[in-house]
């Protein structure tokens, strides 16, 4: 599955590491390209997820229209094809209105299917998931890792231990196919007269960038992040893989099921969260950010963008537009 060179061809992106600075950058730019933002992540996607995501506030998405926020409530599931397929829907009614399809966000996943294309691979195998999800309950998401290393090493290291949902479908694969889901997945770069030149990303310092990190970090418990996982947890039906999954919530939801945490009337107490979870996600989140980093960093389209934080907007704005 591919998107359309010439519709591509319309797109901008703007992606970058979490917490560097794309939401802002991006309203400014929207106004300067006359252009439309297309979220580019995997959890904003979700209905009541807006705190742990650093979703787009109401005012800003009234400043600028967004697309592909808010689509699926918690409980379902949604594949990146899934995700090719209404972001093309997207842009060709945005095209339609003369404006300029803006990518924005932190998926080098989604970022890759966008501008390479998707495999698609062989349907699901229920049971097989289930084989699998039941050896990580008994012997930890850490040994099915260890595993995949052996068979699909570069999988492996592009992939957390703790992300379930797709170390399972990579081993699902190799046990389907006998080939790597790595070596199946290696979609080249498309030609240049079918690429799009603008494919931007935000590389900031280390240092500058988790100082930021640690405190969103914060800022989510101040905002009532333990309050949005009691709402979610609280649903009829259960979070999805997917949504589970989500960086800090699985933490704070594996707090909860532990019994290390308890959420009352009041989530956060009188004492405010415990400070091992906040350093917890804290880490992981820098630990993403990483892996964010190493994405764009290998994606031939992308132009990097030097950033340290004391740009104006319109300073930014002016070095994406020329790709500098």
């Amino acid at each position: 599955m591919t998107f359309p060179p010439e519709l591509l061809r319309h797109c901008w992106f703007l992606a970058g590491p979490t917490a560097c600075g794309k939401t802002a950058l991006s309203l400014a730019l929207a106004e300067r390209l006359d252009a439309e933002i297309v979220a580019l992540d995997s959890m904003t996607l979700y209905r009541g997820m807006d705190i742990g995501t650093a979703k787009a506030s109401l005012a800003e998405r009234s400043q600028v229209r967004h697309h592909l926020i808010d689509i699926l409530d918690p409980h379902d599931e949604f594949s990146l094809a899934e995700y090719i397929v209404a972001a093309e829907a997207c842009c060709r009614q945005i095209v339609e209105r003369g404006r300029t399809p803006l990518f924005v966000g932190g998926s080098g996943l989604y970022l890759r299917g966008v501008l390479r294309g998707v495999f698609e691979g062989p349907a699901a195998d229920w049971t097989l998931r289930r084989q699998l999800e039941e050896q990580a309950v008994s012997e930890g998401s850490e040994s099915l890792h260890r595993e995949l290393s052996q068979i699909d090493p570069l999988s492996a290291s592009r992939l957390h231990p703790n992300d379930l949902r797709r170390i399972i479908r990579a081993m699902e694969v190799h046990r389907l196919t006998g080939r790597p889901l790595s070596e199946q997945q290696e979609q080249h770069p498309k030609p240049l007269t079918e690429r799009t030149p603008h494919v931007y990303w935000l590389s900031p310092p280390r240092d500058w960038l988790y100082a930021r990190i640690d405190a969103r970090v914060e800022q989510m418990f101040e905002q009532g992040l333990l309050a949005e996982v009691q709402r979610l947890m609280e649903s009829i039906r259960p979070l999805s893989r997917t949504a589970r999954q989500a960086l800090g919530y699985q933490e704070v939801i594996d707090w909860i099921e532990a019994g290390q945490l308890t959420i009352g009337s009041s989530p956060e107490g009188d004492h405010g969260p415990p400070r091992e979870l906040i350093e917890m996600i804290q880490t992981r989140t820098r630990q993403f950010a990483k892996r964010q980093h190493t994405w764009f960093r290998n994606l031939e389209e992308c132009v990097a963008i030097n950033v340290d934080g004391g740009e104006t907007l319109s300073e930014l704005c002016n070095r994406v537009a020329s790709g500098m």
